[in-house]
């Protein structure tokens, strides 16, 4: 995707620096961050300085590359280890994370030596983050044909380009039917309490030239019951084998208003984003995040231009904040992949092929 006429990937190494784009900072700066150690690329992780499923698992793989590329000749074996470690305990809700970290783990312990494990991580790296990129692309084209002229459509959280390498889940069918010379208008939640919707879907939406309105996460019912949103897309950061998806808090209460309102509600996801080894939605398991991010919010002083953070709660109260629920499957109309579009029931019959 491009950012004033240049295109960029949410993250890349370079060297043995890991590169991505700083989303805290997003609407309002756009600046590339240098992460010079796995231990920094995990904080990344971990502080969502770099957030989405697809992106957070190309880090993890660049992680480990890095961590690589870093390793001692005589101790390598032992430091891998650790730096999966780190890197796996940054965010458990997201299977794409443990994905990333494992085919470049394997690569290293089937390399012949530590020479060949530097060039075999490195090289396992950027297939994760390649194919994640193609997977995307390849969302777009499927999940298009879901998207009619002049549809209206409603998604929650970011998963757009930001969120993956390049392209996106949720948008991708968006952007690709944009591209077809189709009509489209989205209708962006904010998502609190980080508000990603507001922050990164609507920023990737103006960028794209794409017409939107950003709406209250408690606004969707009302358009529903007016008609004016025809189909809902969202990403996941798992699913499980049954078919439920995890996906960021609030996605649940859209799945329930859709069906409610007989609007299809679409999920998209790389298969890589499938846990097979998860029966349901109940083993997957919840990230609770500090609850900071409820209590406070950041923002840019519309008098004076500087981006703050101030509380919005008394300060004698406190927060709960889970990062993300689960829609049980029979609330998902279909599951858009790069192999093609799945009913949630029909994942496990597939297994093989969305395994490949």
């Amino acid at each position: 995707m491009n950012v004033d006429g240049t295109h960029y990937r949410t993250v890349w190494l370079d060297g043995s620096t890991v590169k991505t784009i700083d989303q805290p900072l997003i609407p309002h700066r756009f600046e590339i961050l240098d992460l010079a150690d796995y231990r920094a690329t995990a904080d990344a992780i971990t502080t969502m300085i770099v957030r989405g499923a697809g992106a957070i698992g190309a880090t993890g793989a660049y992680g480990m590359a890095q961590a690589m590329l870093q390793a001692s000749p005589d101790r390598y074996t032992e430091e891998i280890e650790e730096a999966a470690r780190v890197l796996a305990a940054t965010r458990p809700t997201a299977q794409n994370l443990f994905y990333g970290i494992e085919k470049v783990q394997q690569a290293i312990r089937e390399a012949a030596d530590y020479e060949s494990a530097r060039r075999e991580a490195v090289r396992a790296a950027e297939t994760v983050a390649d194919e994640d990129a193609a997977a995307c692309e390849k969302i777009g084209e499927f999940g298009a044909e879901l998207i009619a002229d002049g549809a209206r459509i409603l998604t929650h959280c970011n998963a757009g380009w930001l969120a993956f390498v390049d392209w996106g889940s949720a948008l991708s069918p968006v952007y690709r039917a944009a591209r077809d010379g189709k009509k489209v208008f989205v209708y962006a939640d904010e998502t609190r309490p980080r508000c990603q919707g507001a922050r990164l879907t609507a920023w990737e939406l103006c960028g794209e030239k794409i017409p939107h309105a950003l709406i209250a996460d408690n606004a969707a019912g009302y358009y529903m019951a007016r008609g004016e949103i025809d189909l809902v897309i969202v990403g996941s950061d798992r699913i499980a084998r049954n078919g439920d998806v995890a996906n960021k808090i609030g996605t649940y209460t859209k799945a329930v208003l859709a069906r409610r309102h007989g609007i299809p509600f679409y999920v998209a996801a790389p298969t890589t984003t499938i846990d097979f080894d998860c029966p349901t939605g109940a083993d997957i398991p919840i990230e609770e995040r500090h609850e900071d991010e409820v209590l406070c919010m950041w923002g840019r002083d519309a008098d004076t231009g500087d981006v703050r953070r101030i509380r919005i709660a008394p300060a004698g109260s406190h927060a709960l904040n889970p990062a993300f629920d689960v829609t049980p499957a029979e609330l998902v109309t279909g599951i858009v992949t790069q192999k093609g579009v799945f009913a949630p029931a029909d994942l496990a019959k597939n297994e093989s092929t969305l395994r490949a």
